[in-house]
């Protein structure tokens, strides 16, 4: 996709590994085989043909048509904020699940994450903000501050 000029971004994290002795630093992807690229649904089509039976691509069913799906930038560019952060003590699921559209919908107004949106839920006992990729995968941040949560619809 580098030699085609197509935009790329694939969630990664740094992680510290130690072998033999000598750590390093890598950095890995937080979900196996998941990467988003940009394009037209010309172009999108095209990869989706060219990957065909050796990558999972997600689509959404139109008439008898499976095309790729498209996630709005808006939504892109918040989940790449959250997760291009560096923040530790986030977690990963690889599928958006419907427990995280309950809640209350809040923007972060501070802060390293300032400017994402999503919705506060209850991850084992810890309020979390919830950043999802609709149909595809959510992302939970560490501990938000009270103070640096604004909800979305007051001023």
């Amino acid at each position: 996709m580098k030699k085609d000029k197509i935009e790329t971004y694939t969630p990664c994290e740094e992680t510290l590994m130690e072998r033999n002795g000598i750590k390093k630093k890598l950095r890995r992807p937080v979900i196996n085989s998941l990467m988003f690229f940009r394009s037209t649904v010309c172009r999108a089509l095209e990869v989706q043909r060219q990957f065909t039976n050796k990558v999972i691509l997600y689509t959404r069913q139109k008439g008898l048509k499976r095309l790729p799906l498209a996630i709005p930038d808006r939504e892109m560019n918040i989940f790449m904020l959250v997760t291009s952060s560096g923040e530790q003590g986030m977690e990963y699921f690889g599928e958006d699940n419907s427990k995280f559209q309950q809640g209350e919908r809040v923007r972060v107004i501070d802060g390293k994450f300032k400017g994402a949106e999503g919705v506060i839920c209850r991850i084992r006992k810890n309020r979390r903000l919830v950043v999802t990729v609709q149909g595809v995968c959510a992302v939970a941040t560490s501990y938000i501050p009270q103070a640096f949560l604004q909800r979305i619809g007051q001023d």
